[in-house]
């Protein structure tokens, strides 16, 4: 063997040879660090309104009037969080009605969708095609809101329970469909017809198999619908009348509070003592109010995208 023939060997040993299709999915370095960067921006474009949002409500209202919003405040109070702090018996029991609604609405809602959406995707139900149609046209065409109203309170009854706060949101759809599509289009027929020969009963195949299988999509449907429980507002002020205002969610108290200070500062000067009224944190506790909502349902994030990463890596069928 030759010296040329040797370095060549050498060569070919520390620089493994990649095939077409690896030297293609290759990202050279300047294309990374480009992408890394724009990913930053967005990081960051997703980040800094909420902590602007924190530093506002952390801001003497002097400090905000004389000066704008600014990230370093002329001057700083927790006299926001103060306040609301003074009104934590009642904020409290908004915040319990909410997570309480939150939580049950979300389990709830992620059985009714995935449980129907599985029925419909299945090519041997019977009544595939005419459920898919009626379920399809509420997404075209909405009954209105009178007869959501006359039929959640005079057929059902749900005026003034919680549970007018629970289920006219549990079903949608909107995310019946997705399931339906995922369930045809991830879950293979080969696993079901296994189960169903070895004696599965279909709520077995249903939650032992199928669940398990969908995971992203389960777990995207649940973050959407406690996004919606969380942010619900509407239906109390529907449903939900003042004799029973301890059934009021957070959403519905904190708007009602700054509706409250809003009224109070507009006249102040009608009332005495008329300080008290104008030196309210108008702006800390609107800014303070946000913080209050946004974080708990925020935490609840990485808790959905465990889930996203476990369903992508969990189970497959092999030929």
């Amino acid at each position: 063997m030759t010296a040329r023939t040797r370095e060549t060997v050498v060569v070919s040993r520390r620089r493994p040879s990649r095939s077409g299709l690896e030297r293609f999915n290759r990202v050279p370095a300047p294309i990374n660090i480009l992408f890394s960067l724009i990913f930053i921006f967005l990081a960051l474009a997703a980040v800094i309104p909420l902590v602007f949002v924190i530093i506002i409500s952390l801001s003497s209202d002097q400090s905000v009037q004389m000066y704008g919003y600014r990230f370093i405040p002329k001057g700083w109070t927790t006299g926001a969080y103060t306040y609301l702090w003074m009104l934590r018996d009642y904020v409290g029991r908004a915040f319990l009605v909410s997570v309480g609604t939150t939580i049950v609405g979300t389990i709830l809602g992620i059985f009714l969708n995935a449980t129907l959406g599985y029925v419909i995707s299945r090519r041997t139900y019977a009544l595939r095609g005419f459920f898919t149609i009626l379920i399809f046209i509420p997404m075209l065409f909405s009954g209105g809101l009178v007869a959501s109203y006359m039929v959640n309170t005079q057929l059902l009854g749900l005026g003034n329970t919680y549970w007018a706060l629970i289920l006219p949101l549990t079903t949608s759809s909107f995310f019946i469909i997705i399931l339906r599509t995922f369930f045809q289009t991830t879950i293979p027929d080969e696993i079901i017809e296994s189960a169903r020969i070895d004696g599965a009963s279909q709520f077995l195949i249903f939650f032992r198999i199928v669940l398990p299988l969908s995971l992203p999509a389960v777990a995207t449907i649940g973050l959407f619908l406690s996004f919606s429980y969380w942010n619900s507002w509407f239906p109390a002020l529907l449903y939900i009348q003042s004799t029973h205002a301890h059934m009021y969610p957070l959403q519905y108290v904190l708007m009602s509070i700054e509706r409250t200070i809003q009224e109070l500062v507009r006249n102040a000067q009608f009332m005495l003592p008329a300080e008290a009224f104008a030196a309210l944190p108008t702006e800390a506790v609107r800014m303070a109010i946000v913080v209050v909502v946004v974080l708990p349902i925020a935490l609840s994030y990485p808790y959905f995208q465990r889930y996203f990463i476990t369903g992508l890596t969990i189970g497959a069928v092999k030929g």
